[in-house]
């Protein structure tokens, strides 16, 4: 993680986050934007199918857009561009059956462990 001078805040754009994404095979599936403290912000177009494995840290999904399925511990939800998901530290977690253009922003957060 790597923070930016967040004095006086920072902005992400689509733009950004698609040209800093990573290519195929690099050694994060998500691409990082900036982070302040506990917090970091990412960028993520899940593969399907998705092999996240437990975080440890808090973590909310904002998707951006496309439709899929978020799939956390023994829940399961539908997702479209504007809903909010929610995974704690340490929950099985990934999305499933994702059309091509979806993609998310994604929010770690909180002390390892979660709060």
């Amino acid at each position: 993680m790597g923070d930016v001078k967040m004095r006086d805040g920072a902005r992400a754009t689509v733009a950004e986050a698609r040209a800093k994404y990573p290519a195929p095979g690099g050694p994060r599936l998500s691409a990082f934007l900036f982070g302040h403290g506990s917090m970091e912000l990412r960028f993520y177009k899940p593969p399907q199918p998705d092999p996240q494995t437990p975080h440890d840290q808090d973590e909310l999904y904002i998707v951006h857009q496309g439709t899929g399925r978020f799939v956390c511990n023994d829940g399961r939800h539908e997702c479209a561009p504007g809903d909010v998901l929610f995974a704690p530290a340490g929950a099985v977690h990934r999305f499933e059956e994702c059309s091509p253009d979806f993609c998310v922003w994604v929010v770690f957060y909180g002390p390892k462990g979660g709060e």
